[in-house]
């Protein structure tokens, strides 16, 4: 009996700690984004260099998360915590269905294992949901493929279209479900084509809308530099299939079928993996990133982001899994999965700290340091933008408040006389710079970079020679700096 609770036991626990409690620090500044949205709507006219952002249906979770419990950091972020529960529950069952009836918690503990699952199990932008929606999605084509029931081909047309509607960069997940069925073989031709023709029409209008938003937005959302092969190497996290492998050789030595004297006795004890479920592990685990890379690499455009890979980490946790059932015996997978879920709170719990921040951002405690020094309206308060849109013409210095390029303000406001800066450098930039007001102190406020970098360049002016400066911080990646004649 407790060897069947504890599982569920140190789930609860992992949860707790991993995607809880960080849930009420403040919000970084792509989360100050998702506020932006619920609270001036997708017809905002700031956002309209942003598509990708109103093409996404996730929106209207901490809407109505909003209506149903207030605002707050961590109302705003249960949608996706919510999303990340149910899309392990998915992923527990392929792990049970695919590789062997009694690896489902270690698929489980194997999600828990990866850093990103838990950041964007209490991250409030949509890529947990996406997270969910695939899963669900496999698991409904997993279900199809077997039983041949034309309701759950239906299923998987539901969550499948579903998913590009969540965040466009998904694109590379319809190839998994075409592989599955290629390597299949086992469902009627023509009812397999029925359902992937009813999911080509159901995808066809976010398709326009796709092939739109790259043509006329792709190159003012590119904020990556272009990935290396080691970069896409990285992306892969080999540690975690790696370490589950080669620490099950290490306790049972060798692999199970030897173990076990026959494969024939490995068919009575557990489930061989097929070649169909082999490729449907393998290729969500590597065609996300695989063609994200390509994407990128051709036309230049760089979205080589961890979070829009993140929909192939429940693949790396899966192929994990995997790895570890080679050398796994039966009775020993539970105990194991416990020792991979302890692995991950203890390495990933953040123990240095009672209340573990969710970012490395402290927009609201850099906001309170403005505000707490009470200089009233007419301080100068300057703010460079975060957004990598944030560049002429888009940018400009009479750029109307509140609005996309500036959000953070409409979550975490500051008091003093805004002045407004693009998000890097340019002679526009620096020809309005030498015009604003300094009076007798003046605060630059936004992300450490640009902070830097600007405060550095008053520093150097002449008209500021002998005026000090300070951080007001430290905020994370958030700084102030604060700039008084003497």
């Amino acid at each position: 009996m407790i060897a069947r609770l504890l599982p569920a036991t140190l789930l609860a626990v992992c949860i707790a700690r991993l995607w809880l409690m960080p849930l009420g620090s403040s919000f970084w500044v792509d989360e100050a984004e998702t506020a932006f949205v619920v609270h001036f709507g997708y017809h905002h006219p700031s956002l309209a260099i942003v598509p990708q952002i109103t093409s996404s249906v996730y929106y209207w979770l901490p809407v109505a998360a909003e209506k149903m419990f207030g605002f707050s950091e961590a109302v705003f972020r249960l949608p996706s915590l919510m999303a990340m529960g149910i899309a392990l529950f998915f992923i527990f069952r392929l792990a049970a269905r695919l590789i062997h009836p009694e690896a489902g918690w270690f698929a489980v503990f194997a999600c828990l294992a990866i850093r990103g699952i838990d950041y964007e199990a209490g991250n409030a932008r949509p890529y947990a949901l996406g997270i969910c929606v695939a899963s669900g999605a496999l698991w409904a084509l997993v279900r199809w493929m077997d039983s041949k029931q034309w309701r759950d081909g239906l299923l998987f047309v539901v969550l499948a279209g579903l998913l590009w509607h969540v965040q466009l960069i998904y694109w590379p997940f319809y190839f998994i479900p075409v592989i599955y069925v290629m390597w299949h073989q086992r469902i009627p031709w023509a009812q397999a084509g029925a359902i992937f023709a009813l999911l080509g029409l159901v995808l066809t209008p976010v398709l326009l809308t796709a092939l739109d938003v790259n043509r006329n937005g792709g190159e003012t959302h590119a904020f990556a530099p272009d990935p290396s092969l080691r970069d896409l190497f990285g992306s892969f996290k080999f540690l975690l299939p790696v370490v589950c492998a080669g620490g099950t050789w290490l306790i049972f030595r060798r692999p199970l079928a030897d173990a076990r004297g026959s494969e024939k006795s490995r068919d009575r004890e557990g489930a061989v993996v097929t070649r169909s479920a082999l490729a449907l592990i393998l290729g969500w685990w590597t065609l996300q990133p695989l063609c994200i890379y390509a994407f990128s690499r051709i036309t230049g455009n760089s979205v080589f982001s961890p979070r829009y890979l993140s929909l192939g980490w429940p693949g790396t946790a899966l192929a994990a899994t995997l790895a570890a059932s080679y050398f796994m015996p039966d009775k020993h997978w539970r105990p194991l999965a416990v020792a991979l879920g302890a692995g991950a709170l203890v390495f990933f719990g953040q123990w240095n700290v009672l209340w573990p921040p969710h970012h490395n951002s402290d927009w609201r405690a850099a906001s309170r340091a403005v505000n707490a020094l009470d200089w009233g309206a007419a301080t100068p308060v300057i703010f460079p933008s975060p957004f990598v849109e944030g560049e002429p013409p888009i940018w400009r210095p009479d750029y109307p408040l509140p609005g996309f390029l500036y959000c953070y303000l409409t979550v975490y406001p500051v008091t003093g006389d805004p002045y407004l800066l693009p998000y890097e450098d340019s002679p526009q930039a620096s020809r309005y710079a030498e015009t604003l007001p300094h009076g007798r102190r003046f605060v630059i406020y936004g992300d450490n970079r640009n902070v830097h970098f600007w405060r550095d360049w008053f520093a150097a002016r002449p008209e500021l020679r002998g005026w000090r400066n300070r951080p007001l911080g430290p905020f994370g990646d958030v700084d102030v700096a604060l700039f008084e004649a003497p």
